[in-house]
Parts: C-alpha cells; structure tokens; sequence
C-alpha cells in the first residue's frame, strides 16, 4: 500500500501474550507484508493526538490496538478524513471489532488490515462526541465511575472492582427524570437508565447486546421506566427468553436524532465505556457512512454496501 501505515496501541490494554508490544507487532506486519511504524500512547488524550498527528501526516490507514474505549479514541481522529480505520482488538470485550465480524487473534486481525477491504459505517454522536457502539446515562455510568475508583484508589483487579460497583450502584438505585425529544416526538420518563446504541442491538437470547448491521442510520433507545431492582431483573430475563418486548415497563424505538434533557446541569456520560461529564442537554445524532474501516470481505456473490437509510420516522422495535 502506497500510503503510510500507522499503528497505535494502548499501553494498558489487555494484558498477556494477546497483547504485543511495538516490536512483537511490528515484526507481525512486517512478515503480513507491511512496513508499519508503531506507537504506543498511555492515555486517551495521547491516543487522540497520535491519531490526529498520524491523519495530518497522510497516513492512509491507522490502526487503533487495544478495548472499545481505544477504538473510540482513534476512531475520532480518522472520522471524515478519507483515512480507514484498522482494529486490532486487544481488550477485554472487544464489541465494536466482534459486530463487524473482525477476529480477536491478532494475527488474524493483521491478515483482514492486510486484505484491504474497506466499509463505511455510521457513527452515532453525543454533543460532538463521538461513539461507535452506544452511549448511556444513568446506572452504568455510576458503575464505571466506581469501577475506576476501586482500581486506582484500593488496587482492585477490574471484574472485582466492576461487580462490587454493580452492587453499591443497585444499592442505590437513583432515577434520573429526563425529557427526551425523538425525531420531534415529545416523551417524560423516570428511569434508572438511558442506553442509545449506534443502529439497533438485539436485546433477545444468546444475541443479546450485539448488532448484526452499522449501516441503517439509525439510534437505537432502550429505556426502563420506572423499573424497581427487581423488575430489572425481571427485564434481563424477558430479554434471555425472548420476550422482552412483552414487558410494559420496556421502551424500544429507533430514531435519528435525540435529545436528552434533565434538572441536572451537567451530568455523568458513558460513550463506549468511557465516562465525561456532559452539559445538558444532550443532542444525540447518528452520522450516516462517516467512518471508514478495514473488514473482512464479504463472502462472493453477496453485498456490502451502505443499506438505504428507511427515512427518518421514529419506529417501534
């Protein structure tokens, strides 16, 4: 490829042989193939600017090594720019590489960079910010903002620290009271938590949280209204069961724009398991096609082209 490739991996992903460093990756392109230069960034700030140095610099492609929360990081430097984005998934739950049907071994990965087969898909969007998987308000904010207390604070391993996080938030319970303004539709609700996803997620069975297209242009909401802890636990096992769109108390629709108003002034947002404080009111958008990124090929004889986007009506799920 004529253009320059860089690579960019975050230096506290992961952990393990799943997860080389600069010399080990280097020498895993360089026999795929490719002449790579490799950049390890420590934080999400260094991520964003390495991003954007490499896009300034004319790199054709730049690949972001490391969780949802890295991909985000580079992602955002290489939306809109003409650059493709090439993951390398070296997180723990890796869900924006597994819905795009990228494999977790990363030499695997490396053979699909290598291949060169390139997708537009669509972006979602929270005050400018932008996110690849979804976006959320509520619960599980709390819980991540925990989560990172324990580990910094009392040297927590991250599951430990996630579940007693789960729990003191569950403890607690708060509702947010929210105005949401869909597609120009009105809606009041009290709910323990907001979640507006990049298309739709399947909210049923084994499929549960993962979305089998990035390309409608389209937000997908899920809300609990006024949900007790034990109607929670009630929804997660409609969902496993299949019938989670029986449940009265269970809100699904797609949307392209959103807006998210509350008392708060400014509040706690999570956008691919990050969390920033946010000035309300939130505007939420999907960006049609705004992301480039290498996949692998379909198989001949199918297509995967950008679908029709199906207008811009509110629809339920």
């Amino acid at each position: 490829m004529p253009n320059p490739i860089t690579v960019i991996i975050n230096a506290t992903a992961g952990t393990g042989a799943a997860c080389p460093g600069p010399p080990e990756l280097t020498g895993k392109f360089r026999r795929a193939g490719l002449e790579v230069t490799v950049i390890q960034a420590a934080n999400g700030d260094e991520l964003i600017e390495t991003a954007q140095r490499a896009v300034a610099g004319g790199a054709g492609i730049v690949v972001a090594g490391g969780g949802d929360g890295t991909i985000n990081a580079v992602a955002s430097a290489v939306i809109g720019s003409g650059c493709a984005l090439g993951v390398l998934p070296m997180g723990t739950l890796n869900h924006f590489a597994k819905d795009l049907g990228i494999p977790t071994d990363i030499d695997d990965a490396i053979a699909i960079i290598v291949g060169g087969h390139r997708r537009k898909v669509d972006v979602g969007e929270v005050n400018g910010q932008p996110f690849l998987n979804n976006s959320s308000l509520g619960l599980y904010p709390n819980i991540v903002r925990d989560r990172q207390h324990q580990q910094q604070r009392l040297g927590r391993g991250k599951w430990l620290a996630f579940v007693s996080a789960t729990v003191t938030a569950l403890r607690r319970y708060p509702f947010l009271d929210a105005h949401l303004n869909i597609d120009g539709r009105s809606q009041r609700l009290r709910t323990p938590f907001i979640f507006i996803g990049n298309n739709e997620y399947s909210m049923t069975g084994f499929t549960l949280g993962t979305r089998s297209d990035l390309t409608r242009g389209q937000l997908s909401l899920y809300v609990a209204q006024r949900t007790s802890r034990v109607g929670l636990l009630r929804l997660a096992l409609r969902s496993l069961f299949g019938r989670l769109h029986q449940a009265r108390d269970f809100t699904a629709l797609l949307a392209r724009e959103i807006t998210v108003e509350t008392h708060h002034r400014r509040l706690p947002v999570a956008t691919d398991g990050e969390v920033r404080w946010m000035d309300a009111p939130l505007q939420y958008r999907i960006r049609c096609a705004a992301l480039t990124v290498l996949v692998p090929a379909v198989p001949e004889g199918t297509s995967d082209t950008t679908a029709e986007m199906a207008g811009h009506a509110t629809v339920d799920l």
